[in-house]
């Protein structure tokens, strides 16, 4: 008797337990899974966020530090490089703050322009500087001034910058210390990278104020230059992508400035900036030749 007992006690789980054990198991497992699927896409999506907002506070920041000065020129500045008539430099970087093809006899074609196509646009500024948007002092003595064209632009998806020397851009100077005018990149995945400018015109506003009566792009450019008007502000807009592959339905689209709608695709994150910035030097100049 006691033997039969002690066979009874040995006996393990029955097949039902077994298979409700599995089951549960395989229900915790799966639950388990989920989550780290779920916590392994949110990761993504946060990364690809966090990447783009990181990218776009950057390239405005950097931007906006760049073209602020746009139209600087102090005659009076003692740290100004006198090697040529700073008199008539004064008056054609003030005139051309947003050089356009054909101000320069060195490149042509150098200058703002619209993007064909939907494409990026081009930006072009002039001013006084120590440096160009590289760092390069292009054959001048540390801490001396000089007039700097600065181009940014993209290329493929790399937002990229040149700096020029104006005197070699207007033929009265050699190119110095140039790097073969390298391109240098200020940011990578950059889909987009639009340009409005702001135009003043005395006639239009009916005052002085140097404030932009409307903002247009650099296909209009030439003809309200013609016509007296002046470029006192811009309009900057970047779409970027963020770092990682992140599964979008419906795919985002976008509308910058006066660009046609784009709609980049669903495999990435997306996000668009925009930055408007006034252009003081040239406000000033406007105001000065207004009253």
């Amino acid at each position: 008797m006691s033997r039969l007992k002690s066979v009874k006690k040995a006996r393990g789980f029955t097949l039902i337990e077994i298979m409700i054990t599995l089951a549960l198991g395989l229900l915790i497992s799966g639950a388990v899974i989920q989550v780290m699927v779920s916590n392994s896409v949110t990761d993504r999506l946060n990364r690809a966020i966090a990447s783009a907002q990181e990218s776009g506070r950057f390239i405005v920041n950097r931007l906006r530090s760049d073209v602020i000065e746009t139209g600087l020129y102090n005659p009076m500045s003692g740290a100004l490089d006198r090697s040529v008539d700073i008199v008539g430099e004064a008056a054609f970087v003030q005139n051309h703050p947003i050089p356009l093809p054909g101000d320069f006899v060195s490149r042509a074609g150098l200058g703002a322009q619209e993007g064909a196509n939907g494409d990026s646009d081009t930006l072009v500024v002039s001013l006084q500087a120590q440096r160009d948007c590289r760092g390069y002092t292009l054959g001048y003595p540390a801490g001396a001034e000089f007039y700097v064209v600065n181009e940014y632009f993209v290329d493929g998806r790399q937002l990229k910058c040149r700096g020029f020397d104006g005197r070699f851009l207007r033929g009265q100077r050699a190119a110095v210390g140039h790097n073969g005018h390298a391109a240098f990149t200020l940011l990578d995945d950059v889909e987009s990278f639009q340009v409005l400018y702001g135009v003043a015109d005395s006639a239009i506003a009916g005052d002085n104020s140097a404030r932009p009566v409307q903002y247009i792009n650099a296909n209009l450019l030439n003809a309200r230059l013609a016509a007296g008007g002046q470029v006192v502000a811009l309009r900057l807009a970047v779409l970027v992508r963020g770092d990682g592959q992140v599964s979008l339905d419906p795919a985002p689209t976008f509308k910058l400035l006066d660009a046609d709608p784009v709609t980049p695709g669903n495999q990435h994150i997306y996000k668009q900036f925009e930055v408007t910035i006034a252009l003081r030097n040239v406000k000033n100049f406007v105001r000065s030749i207004s009253r």
